[in-house]
């Protein structure tokens, strides 16, 4: 669109307008994700945890000139002078919402089109659907689908705004989350044939009932032909049954009432055997879910017109879908984006986004094989995805496929290797260079990608720790709602992040704008920055031996004594070079561990006033009992201690100096105590040790592992070191691998310890081994290779760590290093 028609679009009076014949390809809300300045219109949007219009003087300065905004420019601070000219020489909508913005603009681009449009919605199964059916009809068409899952308010109207001229069919997934939502995501998707998944309990907490709730999803198909779904919701069949429904052709499947109905269904081997009327479909599931999923795709092909024979021949390809990218640990010190959720163009965007946040490797590969679509592309299709490669920095790119072998004169990438199969490809990757590289890998099903992910993958153990970046994002969002947006967040990444892990998990806190990161000891702030993070770093054990280390790295000491002091100023002399060097000034308030006393600010004031290099940056203190009621008069007392320590210092000093005492108790007990910044430790992680907040956060961590054997034993023998645990039942035994040396704590033996199986809790038994445990599995049909939960949801770590008589501080740093990390994002 150009921005005339942009203009035409939003019924403002309120717009500046340079030229109005320039043309907008890019529609971005995120400033992190530009990647086409001069044709990228922002939308900034304000929430209450954030507003767009902070970043618009770094969008200026990325050649960003489009702009859809709710303050008028000249309401807008820290702008340079340059800046000021630039802004002269925008484009700048001003707007009651650049949400509704956002949507007008999508709307008006959907109406250019009229393929087929299918329209997905329910509780569950909306984004496999619409992947599995994108594949399948990707074999003789070009398909447009929704990327990952962008199916809210903001992801409907960025799916369709990649609707282009060759687009043969697209298919787009709905979710909503509250009545009156969906009217909107109708508007701008207009399907012409529908797809309702199921209803279930998902997303129940704003409707009053199911009905209110089926009633707000099937707004989706005021504009549909077709409705495809299972009849197996009373509910919903009484619904459609109302006037405003009659227009829909129902394309129901199951009962034998059903438009396709069910007459067989069974296992044999991996597959199911599913007949509709007389057609017979092999579905390579066996799970219920998925069985379900795939007959939603069957249905809507046959609605499409296609022969029951080649559905059939298309089916059976479908591989399930993981619904996530793992980061997982690479040979020769890299790491994997394992992304073979889909390839699409624009789920390629999607993927290189994310690749773009893990800044700890230097050096970017691409190993990608043809696309999933029915033509190849041309070459002027390769040079634009040759210059999207260039945008992010991919230096080297690994193709798989006939169409990119014979299109290598496209691409200038500085390393790029093709091959026609990846056959071909998988023998060669030992002798590749990886080293310190992250690697994105994002395959087209049919091409098997699982097979290089596990050549790449550097394998040391079956038990795994699943890091959640999700949950940890929205544990850390939980605690911004509670504070003022100019409140500043350290968040506590020491001993590798409670456990969990540091360069990986602190990308994601970088990528999400915190203000400081927090570690224990220099070595710890030291590996970060040779990971690339920039983030500004307090070392709260900071140590005199190593600030000639802390000056090297731009590392931020915690100073709590008058002899570190005077050391570090004796470090300084030797880099007369630097003129400021941050410090956090802890004072002592009642914690009595490390700090500055009150009797000791004159002499402190006057050292730091002496020592032009020193710049006091923080000053800080801890609280003893923030979590406990029972001491809040003592909480009281150390925070007015704090507040009268402080102004004293900084009344001597004419700079800004930033104060923080809050923990994550307090950030949610003492929130009118916030400060200027506020810390925040074990809560970020998941685990509150104030009940009326745990409900509030997500489980970040998952640690899970593998049955190696079953064993059936007879009642009466023992199980175990030192015949520890005898058996009152004949039993079958189940053995894991882990033991003590991975962290599990052998306080839970014998009956103290549970893990879940097929989501029951089962107990272990006998002593815990340095590398393996048994369990009681009697009653369950499980086998060797199915998956144990030691602790996540449905089994929590804070349940664990309780019944060991420990803290859940204790159990995640207590996980060995030889249990891999693997980081998900859903």
């Amino acid at each position: 669109m150009t921005i005339n028609e942009i203009r035409a679009l939003l019924y403002t009076s309120q717009c500046q307008i340079v030229d109005p014949h320039t043309p907008v390809t890019e529609l971005c809300y995120d400033s992190r994700q530009v990647k086409r300045p001069s044709e990228t219109l922002f939308f900034a949007f304000k929430t209450d945890r954030n507003d767009g219009h902070r970043y618009i003087p770094d969008l200026l300065d990325k050649g960003v000139r489009h702009f859809v905004v709710t303050t008028p420019p000249d309401c807008w601070t820290g702008l340079s002078e340059h800046q000021r000219e630039t802004l002269g020489a925008s484009d700048i909508f001003v707007v009651e919402d650049p949400l509704c913005a956002l949507q007008a603009i999508a709307t008006a681009h959907r109406q250019q089109f009229h393929m087929p449009t299918i329209g997905i919605t329910g509780s569950n199964g909306k984004t496999i659907v619409k992947e599995w059916l994108a594949n399948m009809l990707a074999e003789d068409k070009h398909v447009t689908a929704s990327p990952d899952s962008y199916n809210s308010q903001i992801g409907v109207p960025l799916s369709v705004w990649q609707l282009h001229k060759q687009t043969d069919i697209a298919v787009f997934e709905a979710g909503i989350s509250k009545p009156d939502e969906m009217q909107r995501l109708a508007d701008i998707i207009r399907p012409t044939m529908g797809i309702l998944t199921n209803i279930g309990a998902a997303h129940a907490r704003f409707f009053r009932d199911n009905r209110q709730k089926t009633i707000e999803k099937l707004k989706l198909f005021q504009t549909a032909e077709t409705l495809v779904y299972h009849d197996d919701n009373e509910e919903v069949n009484i619904i459609l049954e109302l006037p405003e429904y009659q227009h829909l052709k129902k394309a129901s499947w199951g009962s034998e009432n059903a438009k396709y109905s069910i007459t067989e269904r069974r296992a044999t081997g991996n597959c199911t055997l599913l007949t509709l009327g007389t057609d017979l479909f092999h579905i390579p599931f066996l799970d219920a879910a998925s069985i379900e999923n795939a007959t939603h795709a069957i249905v809507t092909m046959l609605e499409l017109g296609y022969a029951p024979d080649i559905i059939d021949q298309r089916i059976q390809k479908l591989t399930r879908i993981s619904m996530r990218t793992e980061i997982l640990e690479g040979i020769q010190h890299s790491i994997i984006i394992n992304d073979t959720y889909s390839l699409d163009i624009n789920s390629l965007r999607a993927a290189l986004d994310f690749m773009d946040t893990q800044v700890q490797m230097p050096h970017k590969t691409l190993i990608i094989s043809d696309f999933e679509q029915v033509d190849q592309f041309d070459d002027e299709e390769y040079r634009n995805l040759n210059a999207l490669l260039h945008a992010h920095n991919i230096t080297t790119l690994i193709a798989v496929g006939h169409d990119f072998c014979q299109h290598r004169n496209c691409f200038d990438i500085e390393t790029t290797i093709c091959f026609p199969y990846t056959s071909e490809l998988l023998p060669q990757i030992p002798d590749m260079n990886f080293t310190y590289q992250s690697i994105l890998v994002k395959g087209a099903r049919n091409f098997h990608f699982e097979k290089i992910v596990s050549q790449l993958q550097h394998k040391t153990h079956l038990t795994i720790l699943n890091v959640s970046l999700p949950a940890l994002v929205h544990n850390l969002e939980y605690h911004k709602s509670l504070l003022k947006p100019e409140t500043k967040m350290v968040a506590m990444v020491k001993a590798h992040s409670y456990g969990l892990g540091d360069a990986e998990l602190v990308n994601e806190l970088v990528y999400r704008n915190i203000d400081y990161l927090a570690v224990a000891y220099t070595d710890e702030g030291v590996r970060l920055r040779k990971r690339h993070i920039q983030t500004p770093i307090i070392v709260l054990g900071a140590e005199a031996h190593s600030f000639d280390v802390m000056v090297e790295h731009n590392l931020e000491p915690e100073v709590f004594n008058f002899y570190y002091l005077s050391e570090l100023e004796q470090v300084l002399k030797k880099h007369p070079q630097i003129q400021e060097f941050h410090i956090h000034l802890k004072m002592d308030t009642g914690m009595h561990r490390l700090g500055f006393d009150e009797s000791d600010l004159d002499r402190l004031i006057q050292v730091i006033k002496n020592n032009p290099q020193l710049r006091i940056a923080s000053i800080f203190s801890h609280l003893a009992a923030a979590e406990d009621p029972k001491e809040d008069e003592y909480t009281l007392r150390q925070i007015h201690l704090f507040e009268r320590m402080t102004d004293k210092i900084r009344s001597a000093f004419d700079y800004p100096i930033l104060r923080h005492i809050l923990n994550s108790a307090g950030i949610v007990r003492f929130t009118q105590y916030q400060f200027e910044m506020v810390r925040l430790g074990i809560s970020l992680y998941g685990f509150s040790n104030i009940p009326e907040v745990q409900p509030h956060l997500q489980n970040v961590a998952t640690l899970k592992t593998v049955i190696t054997q079953v064993k059936h034993i007879p009642a009466g023998e023992t199980i175990g070191y030192n015949r520890g645990y005898t058996l009152a039942r004949n039993s079958q035994v189940a053995i894991i691998p882990i033991g003590y040396a991975d962290g599990y704590p052998r306080e839970l033996a014998n009956g103290k310890g549970t893990v879940l199986i097929q989501g029951q809790k089962v107990p272990v038994i006998g002593k815990v081994c340095m590398d393996m445990c048994m369990l009681d599995v009697t009653g369950l049909n499980i086998h060797e290779g199915d998956e144990v939960i030691v602790y996540g949801e449905g089994n929590s770590a804070a349940d664990m760590a309780e019944a060991a008589g420990l803290i859940s501080y204790e159990l995640l740093t207590r996980l060995s290093q030889r249990v891999p990390r693997v980081y998900v994002k859903e």
